[in-house]
């Protein structure tokens, strides 16, 4: 089994239901089991000007997928919750992103481990911070080293 680390993020189509639905799909899904999930986060968006608030959150589970099998697993419910993926960046009913499995590094066409951004978004550390406090990442880095130098991002537990 494998631990995993996803982040969560809705600001359409009523964004808190969208993250508790997504968590219910989540822990479902096959040779997987919901472990825990943060707190929610409201925060402001990251890309094209004019979209509302997202909120956000970091599940952790344990997984017998491969992480192949986990992002068309996660894919299919961001789509089975009205995920469209026109705008980069935009408005979104659903974003489900793999984080860290583990200690492993991928760098394939379809997935990078750890996320290539999570370093920059306070509301994917913060959360995640909250789950393990103590946590490191593959490449040596502690949660608590990369959230002193995150950008500051407007971020508010709901």
């Amino acid at each position: 089994m494998t631990r995993a680390f996803i982040g969560l993020g809705s600001n359409l189509a009523e964004p808190q239901r969208q993250l508790r639905s997504a968590l219910e799909a989540i822990a479902a899904l096959p040779q997987t089991q919901l472990l825990r999930c943060s707190s929610f986060y409201r925060s402001a968006p990251v890309g094209p000007a004019g979209q509302p608030d997202y909120i956000n959150a970091v599940a952790e589970l344990e997984t017998g997928l491969s992480p192949l099998q986990l992002l068309d697993q996660l894919q299919a419910v961001e789509a089975a919750h009205g995920r469209e993926r026109s705008i980069r960046w935009g408005a979104r009913t659903l974003d489900l992103d793999i984080l860290l499995l583990d200690s492993q590094q991928l760098d394939e066409a379809r997935l990078q481990v750890p996320h290539p951004r999570m370093t920059e978004r306070n509301f994917v550390l913060v959360p995640l911070a909250e789950l393990e406090p103590g946590l490191q990442l593959p490449s040596g880095e502690s949660i608590q080293a990369l959230l002193r130098q995150c950008p500051e991002n407007r971020l508010e537990k709901v």
